[in-house]
């Protein structure tokens, strides 16, 4: 399916009945990541799974950044008409999903965000070189991207009251003391930490963290999910 928001086409898949979630892959991903989560939810969330601009099926811009990504998604989530939507980003999806709970968080019930930075010295020295040298030698604008975005104040977070879970691998291409810093600031924020994984093994094509993500969505809701 396709539908244009902010002047871009973006292509999304929807599968499954209930309540919206939407799922936001990462950098140099497409939708298609989610795809055993989503036969571990979709008997119990109505599943949208876009891919970003620059990213799989939908139209490729001359523009490359997360707030411009973020409002893709917003006006997405208004113009199907799904808001509140509970949302799962990783990686450059969760730094679009925090952006929205920074901005739009009407538009939100809970997000969950896994392997979220905040700036490009988040990264660890090893995981910045590799980027660094791979943008160098192929001069790829996603990369570039990971280079010089996001930039999101750690104080700027004490105004964000989306409840939300963040999740990172034991071993995560960024330094371990970002994600203390983040259950710190953030008013309503818990924090798994996946033991012996790295930035992606627990997401891409796995459902490992289906339970979790479900039990987290369905809890203390105010009101029940029809």
């Amino acid at each position: 399916m396709e539908v244009n928001v902010n002047g871009v086409t973006l292509y999304y898949k929807k599968t499954g009945s209930g309540p919206a979630l939407v799922l936001l892959h990462g950098n140099g991903e497409d939708h298609t990541i989610f795809d055993e989560l989503t036969e571990k939810l979709k008997d119990r969330f109505t599943l949208y799974a876009p891919d970003s601009r620059n990213h799989g099926r939908s139209e490729q811009t001359e523009v490359y950044a997360y707030e411009t990504m973020a409002e893709d998604i917003f006006q997405f989530i208004k113009k199907l008409d799904l808001a509140p939507v509970y949302l799962l980003g990783f990686s450059d999806g969760g730094i679009i999903g925090l952006l929205l709970a920074m901005k739009h968080p009407e538009v939100l019930r809970k997000a969950a965000l896994l392997g979220v930075n905040l700036k490009p010295e988040d990264f660890t020295e090893e995981s910045y070189a590799y980027v660094k040298e791979t943008y160098e030698q192929t001069g790829d604008p996603l990369f570039k991207l990971m280079l010089e975005q996001p930039d999101i104040p750690l104080e700027a977070l004490r105004d964000v009251h989306v409840p939300l879970l963040l999740m990172a691998g034991e071993n995560d291409i960024y330094r371990p003391e970002l994600y203390r810093d983040l259950v710190r600031t953030l008013p309503d924020a818990r924090l798994i930490t996946m033991e012996g994984h790295d930035h992606s093994s627990y997401i891409e094509h796995s459902d490992l963290i289906g339970n979790d993500v479900r039990a987290f969505f369905e809890e203390s809701r105010q009101k029940p999910i029809p």
